[in-house]
């Protein structure tokens, strides 16, 4: 069979033109002109889109088949090309009967011209062949239109739900243009409505809790760049004005009332010497009110000392992807386990804007992971928000699938965030050992986010840093009571 791009290269119709017209539509169409208005940032993301829709279009005219009417008349056309004037004769009357009988739009027009000229000449046979080769133009560029009409339409209602779910997701989600397109392109899955809402319905939560939000984006500040002078640095010299009583003789330039014993005038030393006046003495010493002579002359000068040459590294380190880990234990449940998720979609937030990745683990009995930032994020957000927070808590065996995913490749430079109430049993010491040996030699940073002020000491002292949002109802409106 016959594809429609083949039949485009025979007949020399322009394939990226119509592509192009296509494209140029549907940007033009209603509504993504007003989704474009109100989300500027995904009108970015989209254009991004525009190469993979044109190729899309391409292989589809490669998998297009042409009907097999026209693919037969096709092959007596180009048939025919190479025939002389009088073997064209020979052979019209089989052509006629063949457009006849493959219904060609040219059958008529054929007849005419072959009936309208008792003679059949070598200007009839090339005029035959031009007004044969237009209709099939014709043919083909209405196959043509037809199909990128479907594609079109199909296109279209694919960015519409995209820009219903991105649209609905931005304020929640974006916080750049990084953002903007990473989350149009986790939103290429087939989600529906109800599924997103839980997004929506946690986004609304964080809202209302914008120290969660704070805390993540603290969390996920890169490390600042020390000043450290290195072993066998040479000394350089560093000159400083520094101000210094002068040596010189100072000059008198009236009296005050201080507390300065070494220029007192003679009578109020007199009155030290006097024991009724002693305590009255000390008094204004106290209060700094004894006269004193007031002096002038302090001066400048220059001081010389050394120190080592300090190389400062101006290159932030990198920002790595976040390991987090969710207790989703029986006392994490309930208003716990809303600021749980809604924090980790904080993170998540943060790990879009700066292009990095957010790996959740759920431990419990046994430990569950989900990717927020790949390409099926959403999804996996999903159906991580909705998990219920029941069971025991089994802190070990999180941080040893913790410990397990930094020593990938691909984690080398992560940072690990434990989310719980750290309300549990002691770590064994292998685990202990394992997490330091992980923070000294490979340089990750563990996190706690501690949500009780009840968690045990013991545990949350092998983290780097402890963040604290107790979840407690006195904290909870002395927060409200803040904002």
């Amino acid at each position: 069979m016959l594809s429609l791009d083949t039949l485009n290269v025979m007949l020399a119709v322009s394939e990226d033109g119509l592509i192009e017209e296509t494209i140029l539509a549907l940007l033009a169409s209603p509504q993504l002109a007003a989704f474009f208005k109100k989300f500027p940032r995904l009108k970015n993301a989209l254009a991004e889109d525009l190469p993979r829709w044109r190729q899309t279009i391409k292989s589809r005219f490669k998998e297009t088949l042409v009907p097999q009417e026209l693919s037969d008349e096709i092959a007596c056309f180009q048939q025919s090309l190479p025939l002389s004037t009088s073997q064209f004769t020979i052979q019209l009357p089989q052509i006629l009967e063949l457009l006849k009988r493959v219904h060609s739009p040219f059958a008529g027009q054929a007849q005419q011209l072959v009936s309208g000229n008792p003679r059949f000449t070598p200007a009839l046979h090339t005029l035959f062949l031009q007004r044969w080769r237009l209709s099939l133009v014709v043919q083909a560029t209405s196959l043509n239109q037809q199909l990128l009409d479907d594609e079109r339409e199909q296109l279209l209602s694919e960015v519409q739900e995209r820009m219903t779910l991105s649209g609905q997701l931005e304020p929640l989600l974006v916080d750049n243009d990084t953002a903007a397109g990473r989350l149009w392109d986790m939103s290429e899955g087939q989600l529906k409505r109800g599924d997103w809402r839980l997004i929506v319905k946690y986004g609304d939560f964080l809202s209302d809790q914008p120290e969660l939000l704070q805390l993540a984006k603290q969390l996920g500040r890169s490390r600042e760049a020390k000043s450290v002078p290195k072993k066998d640095s040479p000394m350089e010299t560093f000159r400083t004005l520094v101000r210094e009583p002068s040596s010189v003789p100072e000059q008198v330039d009236g009296l005050q009332q201080s507390d300065d014993i070494l220029r007192l005038l003679p009578p109020e030393l007199a009155t030290l010497g006097i024991s009724e006046l002693e305590y009255e003495f000390y008094r204004r010493l106290v209060e700094k009110q004894l006269l004193t002579y007031r002096l002038h002359g302090d001066a400048w000068r220059e001081k010389v000392s050394e120190r080592p040459v300090v190389h400062q590294d101006v290159d932030e380190q990198p920002r790595g992807p976040f390991v987090v880990c969710v207790d989703t234990s029986g006392s994490m449940g309930g208003f716990n386990e809303q600021c749980a998720k809604a924090f980790c979609l904080a993170l998540m937030r943060v790990a879009l804007a700066d292009n990095r990745r957010c790996f959740i683990m759920l431990f419990s009995s046994e430990v569950v992971s989900y990717e927020l930032t790949g390409s099926l994020g959403l999804e996996q957000a999903i159906r991580f928000l909705s998990q219920r927070f029941r069971g025991g808590t089994d802190m070990a065996r999180c941080f040893r699938a913790v410990i397990e995913k930094l020593q990938e490749p691909a984690w080398a430079d992560a940072d690990a965030v434990v989310i719980s109430d750290f309300i549990a049993q002691r770590l064994p010491d292998e685990v202990v050992n394992s997490v330091a040996e992980l923070q000294h030699r490979h340089q990750h940073r563990f996190h706690a986010v501690a949500m009780s002020k009840h968690g045990k000491p013991g545990i949350m002292r092998i983290f780097d840093h402890v963040w604290r949002f107790d979840t407690g109802l006195r904290s909870r409106l002395l927060r409200r009571w803040k904002r």
